[in-house]
């Protein structure tokens, strides 16, 4: 029993003689009556790296030093901050608009928030990013508008901001595209087959521009394929249909249930499992947008089921003649045909869901994705085709005994 006592007598005495401090967050972690100037940064080198610097140095002396704080400008207009705790010997400035000369200003700050002299650094960054990624803008003709592709070498993130002029001649903003990916493309559609002139530029998470590069594009003839020509060609190696969800259904114009459903599981089982139809003209195709199913009478289906995770379509003029599909480590190439004439239209991926949540979980922005349906672009280069197969790869649950579709719409030039 004294010896607990004398336990709690030392822990008493041990809180009764704690400094009077208190804690908050970020960078001011501990207030102190302490007002005493700290010491400098010393021993100060630079790396340069794109669009900004590492700057390492040694920490003074002083015992209430709390963090390294960096002020500097990154442009004409905008400046910025940047703080580095007393556990560190180095501080990171970045979001410079330009390689050249930037002077940094460090201070060490003291827990008591009192800031040591000032010491002015040099730092000349590298090229940044969004300059670097302006020369490779290239923009070319598309279906009813523009293709626009770029190179991020650096994988930094960036924007690439597309403008043309409105009905009163005034340009503006008419699609912006955000990714930190290497390579950036995307078409921007919607306009008639005149020439029209189509700027392109590039920003960053800083808000510095490039300047805008132009480029005079002649959109492509774009339309619906026209869906009541739309027929079934059904082809000895096809999946048989099951539910009465009907090959017709494809094109219905109806987005939700039912669709087209194959037999689960299809018996016997030919996997990949493929499915024909006759889009009743030739044409060159432009792009397709296919809807899965979603949220119905009978549960959700959204990134689960028979949805196709991976697929290939393939097109043809002539008269279709049935083969066995090759499988996805036997694809000739884009623009390639198989042994019996199916030209690869193209293979294509299901997208994954944004909210990157467990199945069957759901954000509301997940569910108006998949709700929109997904689009494809086809190869520009591509010959004209009349008849479709789609071959289902995989499937979204991966059990590669059955798959379905909602709705297809397909794009292109049938004249």
């Amino acid at each position: 029993m004294k010896a607990n006592k004398m336990i709690l007598f030392i822990l008493l005495l041990v809180l009764a003689f704690q400094p009077g401090c208190k804690k908050t967050d970020g960078y001011n972690t501990v207030v102190s009556n302490d007002k005493t100037k700290p010491g400098v940064v010393t021993n100060i080198k630079v790396v340069n790296f794109n669009g900004g610097a590492y700057i390492t140095y040694s920490l003074p002396d002083t015992k209430n030093t709390l963090y390294v704080q960096a002020q500097y400008k990154i442009n004409d207009n905008a400046s910025r901050q940047t703080k580095s705790s007393y556990y560190s010997d180095s501080i990171t400035v970045s979001g410079f608009a330009k390689s050249q000369d930037y002077q940094v200003v460090l201070w060490t700050v003291s827990r008591a928030e009192v800031r040591s002299d000032s010491v002015v650094v040099t730092v000349h960054p590298d090229t940044p990013a969004y300059i670097k990624t302006l020369p490779t803008v290239s923009m070319t003709t598309d279906f009813s508008g523009v293709h626009v592709m770029a190179i991020n070498e650096l994988r930094a993130p960036i924007g690439v901001i597309t403008i043309t002029a409105d009905a009163n001649n005034k340009l503006q903003i008419v699609s912006q595209s955000y990714s930190d990916q290497d390579t950036i493309q995307f078409s921007v559609r919607g306009y008639d087959t005149v020439v029209r002139k189509f700027g392109v530029y590039i920003t960053d998470k800083w808000g510095n521009i490039s300047d805008t590069v132009f480029s005079n594009i002649l959109p492509l003839y774009e339309a619906q394929m026209d869906k009541s020509k739309f027929l079934p060609y059904v082809l000895p190696t096809d999946a048989p249909t099951g539910f009465g969800w009907v090959l017709q259904n494809l094109w219905d114009g109806n987005t939700g249930s039912p669709g087209y459903h194959t037999t689960q599981p299809i018996q016997p089982l030919v996997w990949p499992a493929v499915i024909t139809f006759d889009m009743g003209e030739v044409a060159k195709l432009s792009r397709y947008t296919i809807w899965d199913r979603g949220i119905d009478g009978s549960g959700n289906w959204l990134w689960q089921a028979g949805a196709p995770l991976t697929w290939v379509l393939w097109g043809r003029t002539s008269t279709p003649l049935d083969e066995a599909m090759p499988d996805a480590d036997h694809l000739p190439p884009v623009g390639g045909a198989t042994a019996n004439g199916w030209i690869n239209l193209g293979f294509f991926t299901l997208p994954d869901k944004p909210s990157k949540l467990p199945n069957p979980q759901y954000t509301s922005q997940d569910l108006a994705f998949w709700n929109a349906g997904f689009s494809y672009n086809f190869d520009i280069t591509l010959p004209k085709v009349r008849y479709i197969r789609f071959e289902c790869l995989e499937n979204v649950s991966k059990t590669n005994t059955f798959f379905n579709i909602e709705e297809m719409t397909i794009y292109g030039d049938p004249r």
